[in-house]
């Protein structure tokens, strides 16, 4: 639920410690509540999340929400659009005070081509997405919503974070309401 990454967050404070260049990477604070990037607009720099947790979520033509993922210490966001030369997929929101790490695009690409040991943590973090993605497409298709509440709920406690209601039926794919039903199932 919550993806964290400290081998690349090692990698990129030594890159940002040894940097000759101090524009190549630099330190961005960001409030609770505040956008890190828009979906459909283009980003500007590659960012790997120092401190704090974000949630990468889909704004649909309706105006709802799905969160696909939330994202802590050293993820990495912003890398496929620069790869793919693409617009931001989802917008990236802090749910918590947040610094990250961000890296200029001119930089990203040259440590693209010659760095194998961002390849390979690249490599590693897309392989860990399919692997995330397709676990939860397919737990949110075999258990009901009341299972997947639960579950939720527990991973929530361990991490000790708080999210509202909208952001939890946001993360399951489900509306308020369902969502309210399925407190009270499990309440009963």
């Amino acid at each position: 639920m919550l993806r964290t990454n400290q081998t690349f967050l090692g990698y990129v404070k030594e890159l940002y410690d040894n940097q000759q260049r101090r524009e190549n990477i630099i330190k961005k604070q960001y409030s609770k509540g505040q956008k890190l990037f828009f979906q459909n607009e283009r980003a500007t720099k590659v960012m790997f999340i120092k401190e704090g947790v974000v949630k990468c979520f889909f704004t649909e033509d309706n105006g709802k929400e799905y969160i696909l993922e939330f994202l802590g210490k050293g993820e990495i966001i912003g890398e496929i659009e620069f790869i793919r030369k693409i617009v931001s997929l989802c917008n990236i929101e802090a749910m918590t005070d947040v610094t990250v790490y961000a890296v200029s695009p001119g930089y990203f690409a040259e440590l693209i081509k010659n760095d194998i040991k961002l390849n390979n943590l690249l490599l590693d973090a897309f392989a860990e997405r399919i692997i995330n993605t397709a676990s939860r497409a397919s737990f949110q298709q075999l258990y009901t919503i009341e299972h997947s509440l639960a579950k939720l709920l527990e991973l929530l406690s361990k991490q000790d974070m708080h999210m509202s209601k909208e952001d939890i039926a946001s993360y399951l794919g489900i509306t308020v309401r369902s969502l309210n039903r399925a407190f009270k199932g499990l309440s009963e």
